[in-house]
């Protein structure tokens, strides 16, 4: 429990005892006293003491607080302590408190502050206690307090004086202001009546007999706590509580009126006052202007047509070039997206690496054109398939690449595993030309060689030399490697395979080629017959201008016929 200022719990709960001494509980049906309202009761600040003079046990008392909507008066300090003595100064008897032992417990136990007693809120939180001396009791046992402010056990069968009730509220509404010639009279929802009370819990009623006026502390709509009002709108008579107005009450007219500062209007009660936003229709924000509010959007939004609701802004089409690719509109704002190919970094499109969906067996470097595949180090790219890679030494020994699971090694093409038992991990090039590959000579490189031929020879193939025909031109000398000889023309299409040819087609060709040998024959023959025809002229010949001499002499063929004489 809070700990309440002592003068005025003091002075609050004495009033209360004058007004238990005034009432007296009405009888219930069958003579006995009816424990209906409290004899006497004090509210202060959030909680309300009540006292009851009503013989009853222990789940009686207990269920008559619980009614009201509180419990059994829990004693934590002694400020609680003085407010029970002020409440016996004038009658003795004892009264229940809301201690008793829970049922699991058989004994009491006198060594513990509260002796193993449980408050009825189901806690035994104290700094307080003032135990009548006993010893150890067992049985079911609850707790009364004396005149003498001494706590007793007591068999919770067997009926007390009276109780205490205490009740617990979240806030309370104060007293109206005092107004002369206008009594208050106030009713406490657990059935306490007085007018001087000095703080009233909820669905509290306040009775003003000269105006005719009742009013209740209500809940504030607006959330700022309960206060006094009623059902009729408007201001009530300015006399009582300033009319209930929330601002300033005025009575021109003869008739009561409330009224707001500058920046507030009256609620829909007409005493309370408000912002202009409160119950505006606005979609996202209201701003007050004056005794009026304006609607406004979030950014991304514009205000609709109907001054209250928000639509959307398409951001892609009213801000050109608001993206480097594309633009893509949301509601109240947009994305930006990069086109096929790109990737978004940073806010920034840059080309998308093409190396993810490349199928290289170890490494991938982009180039302008795609990606090219690479290989780790003493690996080589296949020429035959160039996403795979081979195992590749440039030196006369390297280490083998070994599964530690199977132990078995590998080396690369042209290398072996050394022999040697404490190297087995070592692979050693093998020299291919122990192994004659060369007809010439030969040149061991690491997993590989390279043949070179003798002066007048050429290499034709890997391994082969020929001799260099006389007629060839110059270029091809002897020892030239393989790499340095002209390379070999390609054919443009696959030479038709070797077939077997038909008897008849082979007595054609013979045919052909006696046709062909019997025509150059008779050709031949011609020409010589031609050629050594009888001489038929005369060939004049003259010594010389002066000689008038002339000589008849034959004409020499180029054939064996003999010279005659004319």
């Amino acid at each position: 429990m809070r700990r309440l200022p002592l003068p005025l719990l003091l002075a609050g709960l004495a009033l209360a005892l004058g007004q238990g001494r005034e009432r007296e509980p009405e009888p219930e049906p069958g003579g006995e006293p009816g424990p209906a309202a409290p004899s006497g009761a004090q509210c202060l600040e959030h909680d309300c003491f009540a006292v009851f003079w009503a013989a009853r046990p222990f789940a009686e008392a207990s269920a008559v607080c619980e009614r009201g909507g509180g419990h059994l008066m829990t004693v934590r300090s002694t400020v609680a302590e003085d407010a029970i003595a002020l409440l016996l100064q004038s009658r003795g008897g004892r009264l229940w408190l809301g201690l008793r032992l829970p049922p699991p417990l058989p004994c009491t136990e006198p060594a513990q502050r509260l002796r193993g007693f449980q408050w009825v809120t189901g806690d035994r939180r104290t700094d307080y206690s003032n135990w009548a001396p006993s010893g150890r009791r067992c049985g079911e046992r609850c707790v009364t307090v004396s005149r003498d402010l001494r706590w007793e056990e007591r068999r919770c069968e067997a009926p007390a004086d009276g109780f205490l009730c205490e009740y617990n509220y979240a806030a309370s509404c104060g007293r109206l202001p005092p107004a002369e010639g206008l009594p208050v009279t106030y009713t406490t929802p657990f059935g306490a009546r007085g007018g001087d009370f000095l703080a009233l819990p909820p669905r509290s009623a306040a009775i003003v007999p000269a105006l005719g006026l009742e009013l209740r502390c209500e809940e504030d709509g607006e959330g700022g706590g309960p206060r006094w009002s009623r059902a009729e709108p408007g201001a009530w008579p300015c006399s009582l509580a300033a009319g209930g107005c929330e601002g300033a009450c005025d009575e021109e007219g003869g008739r009561p009126r409330c009224s707001c500062p500058d920046g507030k209007v009256l609620s829909p009660d007409g005493r309370g006052c408000g912002s202009p936003c409160a119950g505006a229709p606005c979609q996202h924000h209201c701003v007050v202007a004056g005794a009026s509010f304006l609607c406004m959007c979030e950014a991304g939004y514009r205000l609709a047509a109907d001054g209250s609701s928000c639509e959307d802004i398409d951001d892609c089409a009213a801000v050109p070039r608001l993206c480097e690719q594309v633009c893509v509109n949301t509601e109240g704002g947009f994305e930006c997206h990069c086109q096929r190919g790109y990737e978004m970094v940073e806010g920034h499109c840059q080309p998308l690496s093409r190396c993810y969906e490349a199928p290289c067996e170890q490494q991938c470097e982009d180039v302008p054109d795609g990606y090219r595949c690479s290989c780790f180090p003493g690996y080589a790219i296949d020429s035959q398939k160039p996403t795979h890679c081979l195992l590749h030494c440039n030196r006369s020994q390297c280490p083998a690449q070994c599964d530690p699971h199977t132990l078995a090694c590998e080396c690369p093409e042209g290398f072996v595993l050394d022999d040697d038992a404490n190297s087995s991990e070592v692979c050693v090039d093998i020299d291919e030309c122990d192994m004659n590959f060369c007809e010439h000579n030969c040149t061991n490189r690491p997993g590989s060689y390279e043949c070179h031929c003798h002066a007048g020879y050429r290499l034709h193939s890997q391994n082969h030399c020929i001799k260099i025909q006389e007629d060839d031109k110059e270029g091809a000398y002897s020892g030239d490697a393989a790499g340095s000889e002209p390379p070999v023309p390609i054919p443009s299409r696959t030479p038709p395979k070797v077939e077997r040819l038909h008897p008849g087609v082979l007595v054609g060709i013979s045919v052909g080629i006696l046709s062909a040998a019997l025509a150059l024959l008779a050709l031949g023959y011609h020409l010589a017959k031609k050629r050594c025809r009888p001489p038929a002229t005369m060939d004049y010949k003259c010594s010389g201008p002066h000689e008038k001499e002339m000589g008849l002499q034959p004409v020499t063929l180029g054939c064996a016929v003999p010279s005659q004489k004319l």
